[in-house]
């Protein structure tokens, strides 16, 4: 293979994912934030290189990230956009500008960065403590990739929680809460106050924090965190909040009140009403990070950036004829959005639903929800290790829609062939992936594929210093590391 061509940095960036991924899973161990710090400290702060805006919340955490950033990179800064997971490729993760990080710059920094790694490793093995897992990782990665670019500013999305989370190393000038929910109770507690106080944890000193509605347990959390050290709290409904909105095509109209102007006739070509509140709180912390509150964004500026930005697996129309959606939800709340816009957005007759979920999920309460909006399922297994086996799916599936609406396919790639089949002509029909932020990646990679945009097995078979053996693709990956969004 030829050095420095695109196909050479694409073999090089794959080992340092196989080197990630041979790592320990976030959930596999207490939470905690000091190896993290340690880390970035031996490595100069990198994480204080520039200004920051924190994101944490149940769902709509990325895609509220993802117009936060495209916003800012509207005014002309340089950007980094810090989310997780991964859909397709691990460089999703680290975007600059708003487009994932180069292969090469992805290898070049790891070479200068897991020597501090192993250095801290060592430091903690030496303790009787675990090494620094995949997330922890990465996150010290992002650091370092985003001040060698270097960036102005970072939109910043949390693992999982807050507190403790490893981004939580960084300290925003704006730190920004979407709706928090019942999830992770095993991490993060089983009621909304303990939820909210690790979520909480983002806010530091001097911040301005911006939160979309929230259960009023949550809220009270939030409100009482702010007034102990930040300077001030911005809620949806009262300082900002959607004026009106319609549909429109494939994306939405709609009209925002924000802290410091109006913003009229705005289009979002993406679809779900939430994404409109998602862009909603985008807008108001852009003017929080900006001028404090007080100066609005300029009518061109705003208009371009929310019709180019983007949310990939979340109500994304992968195909119009026939019409083929993917949408990420993977929690009962994000359940009952999905529903909601299949009974209300979409003009098809027929759904078909192809489900995979993770074991540690609420299966049966995800399938509970989208019973009466989908016609029939296809029940399938994502290439995920902790996906709900295809027949303990199929059975609980079996049950809440009966045995006629329900079949079964062992891979994704069959489990949208039979969809297919299911749909006749096609007319009038859709076919809906969700369950699994995971199965939505399989099913994209799977287009990418086809359309030649991944590096293909023999490219593979060329990296240099990859111990095909020792990597099977399991160890690392968590689809937990951010299954708070939508």
């Amino acid at each position: 293979m030829t050095k420095n061509t695109d196909a050479y940095w694409a073999v090089k960036a794959s080992e340092v994912e196989a080197e990630l991924m041979l790592r320990m899973p976030e959930n596999k161990l207490r939470p905690r934030l000091e190896p993290t710090r340690r880390a970035v400290e031996l490595m100069g702060d990198p994480q204080h290189s520039y200004r920051v805006i924190h994101i944490t919340g149940t769902n709509g955490k990325t895609s509220t990230t993802r117009f936060i950033e495209r916003i800012l990179r509207e005014h002309g800064l340089r950007t980094g956009r810090f989310t997780s997971p991964h859909l397709v490729q691990m460089t999703e993760r680290i975007a600059i500008d708003g487009e994932p990080v180069s292969d090469q710059v992805f290898y070049e920094v790891w070479q200068d960065t897991k020597h501090v790694l192993e250095m801290v490793d060592a430091e903690l093995a030496a303790e009787g403590e675990a090494g620094l897992t995949f997330f922890e990782a990465i996150a010290i990665l992002g650091f370092a990739i985003f001040a060698d670019a270097p960036v102005d500013v970072l939109v910043l999305e949390v693992g999982m929680g807050g507190l403790w989370d490893s981004t939580n190393v960084a300290d925003g000038d704006v730190a920004v809460f979407t709706p928090i929910g019942i999830d992770h109770v095993d991490r993060l507690g089983s009621t909304l106050t303990e939820i909210a106080t690790t979520k909480a944890g983002i806010i530091k000193p001097g911040a301005i924090v911006v939160s979309a509605i929230q259960d009023p347990e949550a809220g009270q959390i939030i409100a009482e965190r702010t007034a102990e050290i930040a300077d001030e709290l911005v809620v949806y409904g009262d300082r900002f909040g959607v004026i009106e909105h319609k549909v429109e095509g494939y994306g939405q109209r709609f009209s925002v009140r924000g802290l410091a102007g109006e913003y009229k006739d705005l289009f979002i070509p993406i679809l779900g009403e939430y994404q409109v509140q998602n862009a909603a709180l985008a807008i108001a912390s852009v003017e929080a990070f900006l001028g404090g509150g007080s100066l609005a964004i300029t009518d061109d500026v705003i208009k371009v950036a929310i019709a180019d930005a983007s949310s990939p697996g979340r109500l994304q129309v992968l195909n119009r004829e026939p019409l083929v959606v993917l949408d990420a939800a993977h929690n009962p709340q994000g359940a009952e959005t999905l529903k909601q816009a299949i009974q209300t957005v979409f003009a098809a007759k027929t759904f078909v639903g192809v489900i995979s979920v993770l074991a540690e999920k609420d299966s049966r309460s995800i399938l509970q929800i989208l019973e009466p909006a989908l016609t029939e399922v296809v029940i399938t297994q994502s290439t995920s290790p902790r996906a709900i086996p295809l027949d303990e799916l199929a059975d609980a599936a079996r049950e809440i829609f009966g045995e006629h609406r329900v079949r079964t396919a062992y891979t994704v790639a069959q489990a949208l062939e039979q969809a297919h089949e299911m749909l006749g002509d096609g007319i009038g029909d859709a076919i809906v992936v969700s369950g699994s932020i995971t199965l939505v990646g399989d099913v994209l990679k799977l287009q990418q594929t086809e359309l030649g945009l991944l590096v293909n097995d023999d490219d593979y078979d060329e990296a240099e210093n990859v111990n095909h053996d020792e990597f099977d693709g399991t160890q690392g990956i968590d689809e937990d590391e951010d299954l708070e969004d939508e």
